[in-house]
């Protein structure tokens, strides 16, 4: 995995980011004590089923490589929403 520069700050904003796409098409709600390992796991797993990222092998699914998935989808996205403004 390749180190990307403010990897905890754009993760913070990928969670933010995918909380939002699930609420908004309506299939997940989180608690305030549900904890960003749990949030992280389910976006990542949400992206994968509608198809925005790319599954990892089953066997190579950690925190590190959810999170690290995550700011790459993230910043994919924020790439997209400046080219369109």
């Amino acid at each position: 995995m390749k180190k990307i520069k403010n990897e905890p700050a754009l993760f913070k904003a990928a969670v933010a980011a995918g909380t939002k796409y699930g609420e908004d098409r309506g299939v997940v709600e989180f608690d305030q004590s549900d904890s960003v390992n749990e949030k992280a796991l389910y976006i990542y797993r949400l992206l994968v089923h509608d198809k925005l990222l790319t599954p990892l092998p089953e066997d190579q699914v950690s925190q590190k490589s959810v999170r690290h998935r995550l700011v790459l989808w993230h910043m994919r996205k924020l790439e997209k929403d400046a080219k369109a403004s």
